[in-house]
């Protein structure tokens, strides 16, 4: 019988709703013998989901507290996910080239910014959405997606996450194809393009459930199609839920890891002992 492991999670220290101990105690009760803390790192510039400046030491000093009082039921991580803004935000920047953390997973939230200088969020409602589509790529979606694969490439480069997350993110809008055709050239082109990135900075891509069970979406970040492509070319994939509540930390799982399944892949990595190591796995969890 196997068993899950999460290393992607938000709390209430920033866009989550509860402290680290409920998950924690909910990651114990369902069993996980590792879970690692990644909550949103702090920017220079007002977020509605960062963890803002005055809290950060506070959340290292309690994950480390719950490492040393729950480290007899499992294992626990220090993470944080980074957002990448070229020249802005990143692993080297504002509050982070300092920190000592087990991990950390690069993402990116924002393309570009409007005229007045503010960042577009491309993790937002649908309405800002189109409105940073119109208002900055000219309702180009190509020109738009081709940008944000820009960055994840530059992202992935300079600041050498752990974890990518999300890999495909700009796709949240287009569950039903009205923005794009994920098979059309220009976009797969952009895909071989950044998993040719990714293998030579061997970069853990993971696999991220949370628009299939939050959203109703019928594929995960990263889709069927590019995990084909990710498993043919040997990349380390791991499965995490972005769980932004205690009872998120496990949701889609048994799906991601089916389509896995289907795609070839045969192994998935995990956070043991401190280090990443890859792992056998059916749709009940790795074999740890």
């Amino acid at each position: 019988m196997g068993c899950w492991v999460n290393y992607h999670s938000h709390t209430k220290y920033c866009d989550g709703t509860d402290t680290p101990e409920q998950y924690i105690e909910e990651a114990i009760r369902k069993g996980l013998p590792a879970y690692g803390f990644s909550s949103h790192g702090p920017v220079n510039f007002e977020t509605e989901w960062c963890i803002p400046d005055p809290m950060l030491q506070k959340y290292i000093s309690q994950i480390n507290s719950i490492k040393e009082r729950y480290g007899d039921q499992i294992e626990v991580y220090l993470g944080m996910e980074v957002d990448f803004i070229p020249g802005v935000a990143g692993r080297t920047r504002h509050l982070l080239h300092d920190l000592t953390l087990d991990y950390f997973i690069g993402s990116v939230h924002f393309v570009d910014s409007f005229d007045e200088g503010i960042h577009w969020n491309i993790d937002t409602s649908f309405g800002l959405f189109m409105k940073g589509l119109d208002k900055i790529f000219n309702h180009d979606f190509r020109k738009a997606a081709i940008r944000y694969y820009e960055i994840v490439r530059q992202m992935i480069w300079e600041d050498r996450p752990h974890i990518l997350g999300h890999m495909d993110k700009i796709k949240m809008f287009n569950g039903h194809g009205d923005l794009f055709d994920e098979s059309e050239k220009w976009y797969t082109d952009q895909v071989d393009l950044t998993i040719q990135v990714i293998k030579e900075c061997n970069t853990i891509v993971e696999i991220n459930t949370r628009g299939y069970y939050r959203y109703g979406q019928n594929d995960l970040y990263p889709g069927s199609s590019i995990i084909k492509k990710l498993v043919k070319a040997d990349i380390p994939l791991m499965i995490n839920s972005d769980a932004h509540k205690p009872e998120e930390i496990t949701l889609g799982m048994d799906f991601a890891a089916g389509e896995l399944r289907k795609a070839g892949a045969r192994e998935i990595y995990a956070l043991q002992h401190g280090k990443f190591r890859s792992f056998t796995f059916d749709k009940s969890g790795i074999n740890w």
